[in-house]
């Protein structure tokens, strides 16, 4: 399918020539390279989504830039990955001459909403309806250099869990961290882990949909230069207790799926993960840790600073653009209002916590 100079494609149907422009325009934003935004993980969400797509916008015969999205009913767009991918937008030649309007038309959609959209996405960004932080650790200049900023920042947190990684140790049984787990072991338990976490939560079990769980496993086998899969497990005596899964460029470890096994709590094995990452990652090269939106106590400890990221929707003029409001507009605003409000964010998080215990009785 194209309109003009906007050809339409599965992620599947690029090209390799196609696919080396993506990266070469990648590497030229001004954006962090969060792996993310790369073809490979459109290319893996084409095979768990049947209505992900890729706008490739020409000049000529060459590739100026590219917008992975999904379409659903009634041309309704989406960011692709939207639910789970932690960065969102188009892939442009700085400079490029174009319009939301034309992209829109060429693509069938009504409406493009997004909730992780970058910052640099000056494209999209005049119509984002809220701004978020995005959380990042900056090993940049090595792991001990981040230890002196948290010794500085958070000295109790960096005793106290360095401390606890100790007493896991003499308690449970000698601490290995293996930064690249391969074993497909490995990763069932996390999810399982996060599952059980979702529940006792009230959260909605990711894990419960089908396209998400076959995602995880297609990108847990991906290795590419800028986006790898990365299981990271923490073991005590043997045993896994904790572990994330997330993907990882050459410059950033965009983290994604962190969980661990309540009955080792009391060592806070999440912290000395994150710490072990942090390690690994400064050794590999690795200059930032994106520990994406959404305030975490664990976050504010281990955090060195914020970036913005950006929810809301292009809309075209019309009756897909209503139903697009009426669909998600409602929600968000309410999200929103509660967000902002402290206590009753503690609220709604202690009623998630007593349905989700009510259901399990």
């Amino acid at each position: 399918m194209s309109s003009g100079r906007i050809r339409v494609a599965g992620p599947g149907e690029l090209g390799e020539n196609e696919r080396e422009r993506w990266r070469a325009l990648r590497a030229a934003s001004e954006a962090p390279r969060n792996p993310f935004m790369e073809p490979e993980f459109t290319e893996a969400v084409g095979l768990v989504r049947p209505g992900a797509r890729v706008a490739v916008i020409h000049e000529g015969r060459e590739p100026v830039g590219f917008l992975p999205y999904e379409r659903g009913p009634l041309g309704q767009g989406r960011a692709i990955g939207l639910g789970v991918s932690d960065a969102q937008g188009a892939i442009l030649r700085p400079g490029l001459d174009l319009e939301t309007g034309e992209l829109l038309r060429a693509c069938s959609l009504s409406a493009f909403a997004f909730d992780n959209l970058e910052a640099e996405q000056r494209l999209f960004v005049p119509h984002a309806a809220e701004e978020h932080a995005t959380y990042v650790v900056d090993v940049e200049k090595g792991y001990e250099t981040y230890e002196s900023v948290l010794r500085a920042q958070s000295p109790k947190f960096l005793k106290t869990t360095l401390a606890k990684e100790r007493r896991l140790g003499r308690q449970v049984g000698e601490v290995r961290f293996v930064f690249d787990e391969r074993d497909p072991a490995a990763l069932r338990t996390l999810m399982e882990w996060k599952s059980a976490q979702y529940r006792r939560t009230g959260r909605r079990d990711r894990f419960a949909q089908e396209w998400i769980t076959r995602l995880v496993g297609h990108l847990a086998r991906t290795r590419a230069p800028e986006c790898s899969g990365t299981l990271s497990v923490l073991y005590a005596g043997g045993t896994p207790v904790a572990a994330h899964f997330g993907l990882r460029s050459a410059s950033v470890l965009a983290c994604w799926f962190p969980a661990y096994e309540p009955e080792f709590a009391k060592y806070s094995p999440g912290l000395v993960l994150h710490l072990r990452m942090a390690e690994a990652a400064a050794a590999a090269g690795i200059g930032t840790l994106d520990l994406g939106r959404g305030a975490a106590e664990y976050k504010d400890a281990l955090k060195t600073g914020e970036l913005p990221v950006y929810e809301g929707a292009v809309t075209r003029p019309g009756a897909g653009a209503a139903l697009h409001w009426l669909s998600r507009e409602p929600a968000r605003r309410a999200h929103s209002f509660v967000r902002g409000r402290p206590r009753l964010a503690a609220l709604a998080s202690r009623t998630l916590k007593g349905a989700a215990r009510l259901r399990r009785t």
